[in-house]
């Protein structure tokens, strides 16, 4: 089973940046489009952008779009998450995933997630 881990987050001021690291083990990386997903507190876990194989499509979620970046290092293992001008309604706790097919991303049921990156945004 491929395992992620990610890291990156913490705290930060509202309008500020920070970059999210997500490293996925095992030698099928490549072959996986990757997500990003925030659960806030007392929320359900969101979507908030993918990334195709090539890393060549990206798709975003309204909220996020403009400011979040997704991009991936196949010779890594390793999706990022650039994230500019933070809001408040950022703050969530920060998980990363993945499936064969770029349009399941968002939408499919996932059976393991790693233990996401806590990001705090203050006002």
């Amino acid at each position: 089973q491929v395992q992620l881990v990610e890291s990156g987050g913490g705290l930060v001021q509202a309008g500020g940046s920070l970059r999210l690291s997500c490293a996925a083990s095992g030698r099928t990386f490549s072959t996986y489009a990757m997500g990003w997903f925030r659960q806030a507190p007392g929320k359900e876990r969101e979507f908030v952008a993918a990334i195709n194989r090539s890393g060549y499509t990206t798709y975003y979620a309204d909220s996020v779009k403009g400011r979040f970046t997704i991009s991936r290092d196949n010779a890594k293992n390793t999706v990022y998450l650039q994230m500019n001008d933070l809001k408040p309604e950022d703050t969530a706790v920060y998980y990363c995933n993945g499936d064969k097919i770029l349009s399941r991303v968002g939408v499919r049921e996932y059976d393991y997630w790693g233990q996401g990156t806590q990001v705090t945004v203050s006002s």
